[in-house]
């Protein structure tokens, strides 16, 4: 199943739906891909039906409680910047304001010379703590803070740094999501093209390890990591700029565009 958060033309709120063969059917009204991520079992999309192209598709849910990342997780990136692979994962958060629909746009601060894209496979938190399902997002970061800072919250937590979607695709329907093609476009420009087996820890294991601390809730997200690619480590370096268009892809997940403000 594929769910979606989106706005249709004919409501004020926005709805919660099962994406289908390129339309979206609504669920009950006023129940949220989060609250159908919590009960286990997602029921049946009964309500209306829109093409894909009649609405605006919307973070999946909007409202997070958590949102980690995970850094360095990646063979290949770590082989890029020139580090030995971590030992063990690499965490840091983003606020939940950094959320941003699939189609952005994401804002650069006016503090930000050094902006860079980072295409992820993100797992979505369910029921009791497990795997719900996965999406694609951009771990949008400030290069020059991330240098300059001691800690990456505002590198890679300011408002709108988390565009994500298109929707999650439910964790059945993902058997093997340690072997999925990522790819990542700048202007069109293919710039990331890898496999989740370079993952160092794989879905699992971040689980796993996130959980020894944390109470893990359905909604949750967990950004795992992004290959090799990213701007900041090409020669020379090519950070995005105002206009940019940023395309991320993976298979069976759908993909996500969105521009730089």
């Amino acid at each position: 199943m594929r769910l979606a958060t989106f706005l249709a033309p004919d409501a004020e709120q926005p709805l919660a739906g099962e994406v289908r063969d390129g339309r979206v059917v609504s669920f009950a009204e006023h129940v949220t891909v989060k609250q159908l991520l919590a009960g286990g079992e997602l029921g049946i999309a009964d309500g209306t039906e829109y093409a894909l192209e009649a609405i605006t598709l919307l973070a999946p849910v909007p409202d997070p409680g958590a949102i980690y990342g995970i850094g360095l997780n990646y063979a290949s990136h770590a082989r890029e910047q020139g580090v030995d692979p971590p030992a063990q994962p690499i965490v840091f958060t983003k606020v939940p304001t950094a959320v941003a629909p699939p189609g952005g746009p994401v804002r650069c601060p006016a503090v930000v010379r050094r902006l860079d894209y980072e295409g992820e496979l993100v797992v979505v938190i369910g029921a009791g703590g497990a795997v719900g399902g996965y999406c694609v997002a951009d771990d949008v970061t400030a290069r020059d803070l991330q240098g300059s800072e001691p800690q990456w919250t505002r590198a890679k937590g300011a408002d709108s740094f988390c565009p994500y979607g298109p929707w999650i695709t439910t964790a059945d329907e993902v058997p093997d999501p340690g072997d999925l093609r990522l790819q990542t476009w700048v202007n069109g420009e293919q710039r990331q093209d890898a496999r989740t087996s370079d993952l160092i820890f794989g879905i699992e294991e971040l689980v796993q390890f996130l959980s020894e601390t944390h109470s893990l809730r359905a909604g949750d997200l967990i950004l795992t990591g992004t290959p090799s690619g990213v701007g900041m480590s090409m020669d020379p370096r090519r950070f995005l700029s105002s206009g940019d268009t940023i395309r991320i892809e993976i298979e069976r997940l759908g993909a996500i565009e969105h521009k730089v403000a």
